[in-house]
């Protein structure tokens, strides 16, 4: 087959312990999934009804690359998140179901113009400038799943210029990877390539150039970079 241009990249990510790559084919995100980084951001929680939203996978940020400052903001904030690598496909799945399709974790950065995503709620626009923009998602490598062993006392942290800034146990999510993945596949066909951003807790705050953060998932990923 040819092209009438050039085709782009595939995204990927590295993998722990492996010359493999994952390859990415869509990202997508929860909100509001810690109660105390919904209280902090002026929100409520409905535990009912989780709320999604997607970054394209070329935002994807991988090895450890610099990060550059995004355009039309001065409010560049950090969210540090566990993320879930997908290994197979399925829709209308039970939580139980959705667990087998987990095929490994990472740590990363939801990256977030605020001060465009608080313009975008107070004229009840979608938060796409503010979320999805160019390089807006830096993450790990991935460790594979039968690798891990996560639970409800598992820390993720991040870091700014070695002071700490966020840290949670994945206890306090309010939606756990099982009931998220199988939410999502009533509104999305999944399928293997896809990463998902599991929420981020209270502690979020700018970020500015020349900053290094350590995003960790303790015990299974690192995520360590500079913005520039």
């Amino acid at each position: 087959m040819t092209y009438t241009i050039v085709p782009p990249a595939l995204p990927s990510l590295p993998i722990i312990g492996s010359d493999q790559r994952f390859p990415i084919r869509r990202v997508f995100c929860i909100g509001r999934n810690y109660a105390e980084h919904a209280r902090e951001m002026g929100a409520s929680v409905d535990k009912s009804a989780p709320m999604f939203f997607c970054k394209p996978a070329d935002a994807v940020v991988s090895d450890g690359a610099d990060v550059p400052y995004p355009s039309a903001t001065t409010d560049l904030h950090h969210e540090v998140e566990m993320v879930v690598a997908i290994g197979n496909g399925g829709r209308d799945l039970t939580p139980e179901q959705a667990t087998a399709l987990v095929w490994g974790y990472g740590v990363g950065l939801d990256l977030t113009r605020r001060d465009l995503q608080a313009l975008a709620k107070a004229k009840g626009h979608p938060w796409d400038v503010a979320k999805a923009f160019d390089h807006s998602a830096p993450v790990s490598a991935l460790r594979p799943a039968a690798e891990v062993m996560l639970d409800a006392g598992s820390v993720l942290r991040l870091s700014v210029n070695g002071e700490q800034r966020q840290q949670t146990t994945l206890g306090e999510m309010v939606h756990g990877v099982p009931q998220i993945i199988a939410v999502l596949s009533t509104l999305f066909e999944l399928k293997a390539g896809d990463l998902i951003f599991t929420g981020t807790p209270a502690g979020v705050a700018a970020l500015q150039r020349g900053d290094r953060f350590l995003a960790e998932l303790v015990g299974v990923a690192e995520l360590g970079g500079r913005i520039v």
